[in-house]
């Protein structure tokens, strides 16, 4: 692992019910995460996937246990919903200006080339397909930049040819721009053509199972040699 950009270390996560009542979601989990690894989250339909994802995020703080960031702050993140969320009253190539932080005049087309989105620029959201949008939300999150990228069920409900496709225009996203992902999946096979490593999540309350380190000949090429 090329260095560590994350550590987060989970004794319990807890909702409370209408009585008030706490509901344990969460057990003990820990993560540590390299700077450029992709690590998967897989696991049953609401074992907590997304609520560990919004931790990582910094958008869930009423966890007990420690998020640590060795650099000494939460580095730019970047995040891809289920749901495209993309402005409806921007065009796609608006909507990724909109999301970057720097004055890079070739960025956005940059990544609209590389996800093969470059015919679809000037288009409203309304006119695309749902893969289309879901690739125009990951654009808009390398947009920024980030060091970080959160991708929650980014292909979910996609037919296998659309989902696949997505797959090999994010993976060629990610090797223009590595960075530290992690990817909540329920799809294994997804995981393991994605990710370095895949915690498979369950229990009552969700624990990790699982740690699999995806083999090297049967994961993206690794990007370790260019990375110096």
């Amino acid at each position: 692992m090329a260095g560590v950009i994350a550590r987060l270390h989970i004794e319990s996560k807890s909702y409370r019910d209408a009585q008030g009542a706490a509901l344990p979601v969460l057990g003990r989990i820990d993560l540590t995460l390299g700077r450029r690894e992709i690590v998967a989250l897989v696991g049953p339909s609401g074992c907590g996937k997304t609520t560990l994802l919004r931790i990582i995020g910094g958008l869930d703080r009423a966890f007990e246990g420690t998020l640590e960031w060795p650099d000494g702050a939460a580095p730019r993140i970047g995040t891809v919903f289920q749901e495209p969320r993309l402005l409806p009253w921007r065009t796609v190539r608006r909507n990724l200006l909109l999301a970057q932080r720097t004055e890079n005049p070739r960025l956005a087309s940059d990544l609209l080339r590389t996800l093969d989105l470059s015919a679809f620029q000037d288009a409203w959201p309304n006119t695309l397909s749902l893969g289309q949008a879901r690739r125009v939300a990951i654009a808009r999150a390398f947009a920024i930049e980030p060091a970080l990228i959160l991708l929650d069920e980014p292909f979910v409900s996609l037919d296998p040819e659309s989902a696949g496709r997505g797959q090999a225009l994010l993976l060629a996203a990610w090797r223009a721009r590595p960075t530290a992902a992690v990817l909540v999946t329920h799809d294994r096979a997804e995981a393991t053509a994605l990710a370095d490593r895949i915690l498979v999540l369950g229990g009552a309350p969700t624990r990790v199972l699982e740690e699999i380190v995806v083999p090297e000949n049967a994961r993206r090429p690794s990007i370790r040699d260019e990375s110096a």
